[in-house]
């Protein structure tokens, strides 16, 4: 895919190898030293051509993928003495894949993470406590509330890249050819959850298509719909917020709906893999889907004749149930053999203004506060499109929930396996519910 440029270094050892073979090369290692200008320590980066080596890996899209290359390749030409290796995937890939290097302790020196990801790994000692690295990562300008999310027990585990929220993305062209209005903004007070069903009703009568992603499988509509309802997640001790009473109503709504066939059938949301090309707006299939704000950006190259961006569904009375939280963040290996260079990478993609303007709001719009006052002017294109709907929402949500407890990566993928029986019929909403609470109560405690 465009931009998954990923440079190797075929004679840079694993960190494992060089754990290994440190004692054994130790003489031959000062040798070295004394007649290079550039030497790393036995976990060292250091590449054969003296410069430090910086592992950098993100989820995201081909845009997403495109922009950060090109500010990568700035940040290097800027520092030439750092050769970094880039390296992005789907966002259900690159956790399983980041999981799997975590466990294994060979985690990327830069990486991007997610909020449900911090305390996981963060309480597992993978990640750096980034106020060690504060002459070289500044942070002054960034809004307090979105930094603070990074922080566990008093530490800075991970710094925000930008600022998100959640929003329905449809089909513009599709929409009009079927005679709806574009869905309500939140200047006209939005829409409640009843309003978005009728109109994927309405969608499917006019064009024989599903109106739009079946919501079901996904815990972060149902975290919208549950806060709409006056509920939460989790409470303030990272226990389940919520009842079987209350994921069984949910379940019972998104699957009266994909036995109407309004929105999309089993085998088109068992395909979910977090791109957006393998959503049933991606490929075709359904009008609308419901995602995050930056990386809907991806449906542009799929969707020729233009996106819009709706808000997420309110609650009967109106009570919003989104909120805006840190888009992603960036954190580093605990291990990495470079705190400085890495510590350097990220201060230059989240406070240098000509990688800001390269950037635009591909991860969210920008954190750096003066960054972000300057760009939002400059901003073109969806950039625009993301700036323009957040403002819409400014002083309507209600306060970001603390970062989850970390057993929730892991109920993310057991919430999409327990509605995969629902939507195809071998569990009923009741018995799936059942089983997820018993299950999330258990990763919890554990």
């Amino acid at each position: 895919m465009p931009g998954n440029r990923t440079r190797t270094s075929t004679g840079r050892k694993s960190r494992r190898s060089r754990k290994a073979t440190a004692t054994v090369a130790a003489g031959l290692t000062l040798a070295l030293c004394a007649a290079l200008t550039a030497c790393s320590g036995p976990d060292g980066s250091t590449s054969a051509g003296g410069k430090v080596v910086l592992r950098y890996t993100w989820w995201g899209n081909p845009d997403r993928a495109a922009r950060t290359q090109a500010a990568v390749d700035l940040f290097e030409k800027k520092h030439p003495d750092v050769d970094v290796q880039t390296s992005f995937a789907g966002y259900d890939a690159y956790k399983q894949k980041l999981a799997t290097q975590a466990a294994g302790g060979d985690a990327p020196d830069v990486m991007q993470l997610d909020y449900r990801m911090i305390d996981q790994y963060a309480s597992g000692g993978v990640l750096l406590d980034l106020g060690t690295q504060q002459t070289t990562l500044k942070t002054g300008e960034f809004e307090p509330g979105l930094l603070a999310t990074g922080r566990l027990n008093g530490k800075q585990y991970a710094v925000p890249q930008g600022r998100g929220t959640e929003t329905v993305v449809y089909d513009q062209a599709q929409w009009k050819k079927a005679g709806l209005a574009p869905p309500a903004d939140a200047t006209a007070g939005g829409w409640t959850w009843d309003q978005w069903a009728d109109a994927m009703r309405a969608l499917k009568k006019k064009t024989g298509k599903p109106g739009g992603t079946d919501p079901g499988q996904s815990e972060d509509s149902f975290e919208v719909w549950l806060r709409g309802q006056g509920g939460s997640l989790y409470t303030k001790d990272h226990r389940l917020g919520f009842t079987v009473d209350d994921l069984t109503r949910w379940w019972t709504f998104t699957d009266g709906l994909r036995r109407e066939g309004v929105v999309s059938p089993a085998e088109q949301t068992t395909q979910l893999d977090g791109s957006v090309e393998n959503t049933p707006l991606g490929r075709g299939t359904a009008l609308s889907d419901m995602n995050w704000d930056a990386p809907a950006s991806g449906y542009l190259a799929l969707i020729p004749d233009g996106i819009g961006l709706a808000p997420m569904p309110s609650g009967a009375d109106g009570t919003p149930g989104q909120y805006f939280k840190p888009s992603m963040f960036m954190g580093v290996a605990a291990d990495t053999g470079s705190p400085e260079q890495a510590a350097l990478l990220i201060d230059f993609m989240l406070n240098d203004r000509e990688a800001a303007a390269i950037l635009g709001a591909t991860r969210g719009i920008p954190v750096n506060e003066s960054i972000r006052e300057e760009l939002a002017p400059k901003l073109k294109d969806f950039d625009k499109t993301i700036y323009a709907y957040q403002a819409t929402l400014e002083g309507k949500l209600a306060t970001p929930p603390q970062a989850p407890p970390s057993g929730d990566s892991a109920l993310q993928t057991t919430f999409q396996r327990d509605y995969d029986q629902v939507s195809y019929e071998r569990m009923s909403p009741r018995e799936a519910a059942q089983d997820y609470v018993t299950e999330a109560k258990a990763e919890l405690r554990s």
